[in-house]
C-alpha cells in the first residue's frame, strides 16, 4: 500500500514539472541586441516565431491517377547501342596502379 501511495505521489510531482509559463529573459539580463540591418530590436515573441523559410508549408498533393512519364530527350541508350555493362563482367578490377617510379 505504501508503494502505491509513493508511486501516486511521484506521478503527481512529475506532472507539476510540465507547468507552462511565458518565456522571459533571465533576471537582470536584456534581450539580445538589435541585429545590424534591423529597424528595431525584436521582441521575445518575434524571436521565437520561425520565419517562412525556416518552417515551410508542406505540400501533400497526391497523384489522383497513374500518368505516363513525359518524353525525355536526354534519356538515350548506351553509346555502343547494346545493353548496359554489368559490373564485374570482363576484366577483373584491381586497386593496383603500378610502380610509382618507372626505374
Amino acid at each position: 500500500m505504501a508503494r502505491r501511495i509513493a508511486l501516486v505521489a511521484l506521478i503527481a510531482l512529475a506532472g507539476g514539472c510540465g507547468r507552462m509559463a511565458p518565456l522571459t529573459p533571465a533576471q537582470g539580463e536584456p534581450l539580445p541586441v538589435k541585429p545590424l540591418m534591423a529597424r528595431n530590436t525584436p521582441t521575445a515573441e518575434e524571436l521565437l516565431t520561425p520565419t517562412s523559410y525556416a518552417d515551410p508549408e508542406r505540400v501533400d498533393e497526391l497523384i489522383k491517377r497513374s500518368q505516363p512519364r513525359p518524353v525525355d530527350r536526354f534519356d538515350l541508350p548506351p553509346a555502343g547501342g547494346g545493353a548496359v555493362p554489368i559490373a564485374g563482367m570482363g576484366e577483373p578490377a584491381t586497386n593496383e596502379t603500378g610502380p610509382a617510379d618507372p626505374e
